[in-house]
């Protein structure tokens, strides 16, 4: 009897140990499991950021005819709109998986629109000096949440075709002529470039505020030019030149940020504009 005892502690230590290490798979596949999951949570976040943007109305396109008086203020202003959806880009970014289910409205698209209602509002007021005021411009304060490359810049970005490449950014007064022969639009600047240094700021904001009006002089050049030339007209004679305008200007905006900062690369790809009927 007592030479059987070790055999079957022998075999019950086997067992345990069997047992155990049942246990320790167990736990170590749980453990992956877990990791798995946890890595893919984080991915899924990381994914959903990017794909996330703020899409506004677009001001530019809805104005009346600038007067000359009017110009800077409105093109300061223009910019200041682009400034805001940047930056508001920047704390949805900088913010992802904060705060409840209204934290973005409240945190983010909320604000936004008190800041854009005050900026629409001092340019209906700088036209309404030498010229009637423009009306209805409020109704062009709230943004959205869309998808990266439907965001619409603010100085006049279109807020339609979710599905574009780019932002699409219109700019300049409609005519009746003008509504007819279509409309240019240009991928957004402002809210692709990088934190601007305080020196480079009021560089930047001049070349913005010029890409604004380099748009708003294209339509018009495309509302006054209706039914010239052939096939090619536009594209040779409005979108292409304006295309090489508009690459100087990115590139002198991509130049002052980088004597204080590092320089933003790939902007060039922003230049070309398309037509949209």
């Amino acid at each position: 009897m007592s030479r059987a005892l070790p055999k079957y502690n022998k075999r019950r230590v086997v067992m345990i140990g069997g047992a155990s290490a049942v246990v320790l798979s167990a736990a170590v596949i749980a453990g992956s499991a877990l990791a798995g999951e946890s890595h893919d949570t984080a991915q899924n976040a990381t994914t959903k950021a990017a794909a996330n943007t703020v899409n506004c109305p677009a001001v530019a396109p809805s104005l009346p005819a600038v007067p000359a008086s009017a110009k800077a203020e409105v093109d300061r202003n223009l910019a200041l709109l682009n400034t805001q959806i940047a930056e508001a880009n920047k704390r949805l970014a900088d913010t992802v998986g904060q705060g409840g289910a209204n934290f973005v409205q409240n945190a983010i698209l909320g604000p936004l629109k008190d800041k854009r209602a005050s900026t629409i509002d001092r340019i209906a007021i700088s036209i309404g000096r030498t010229a009637a005021k423009p009306q209805g411009l409020d109704a062009l304060a709230p943004c959205t949440l869309g998808t990266a490359g439907a965001a619409a810049g603010g100085a006049g970005a279109a807020s339609t075709a979710p599905s574009a490449p780019a932002t699409a950014q219109a700019g300049g007064a409609d005519t009746g002529a003008g509504a007819a022969a279509g409309t240019i639009s240009c991928p957004d600047v402002a809210s692709r470039l990088p934190a601007v240094p305080a020196s480079a700021k009021a560089e930047v904001d001049r070349n913005l505020a010029l890409l604004n009006t380099q748009i708003a002089e294209a339509n018009k050049r495309l509302a006054d030019t209706v039914g010239q030339g052939g096939a090619n007209f536009v594209q040779n004679a409005i979108l292409g030149p304006l295309k090489d305008k508009r690459a100087s200007t990115i590139d002198r905006i991509a130049i002052s940020i980088g004597r204080t900062a590092a320089k933003p690369t790939g902007l060039d790809t922003l230049a070309a504009c398309t037509l949209i009927k």
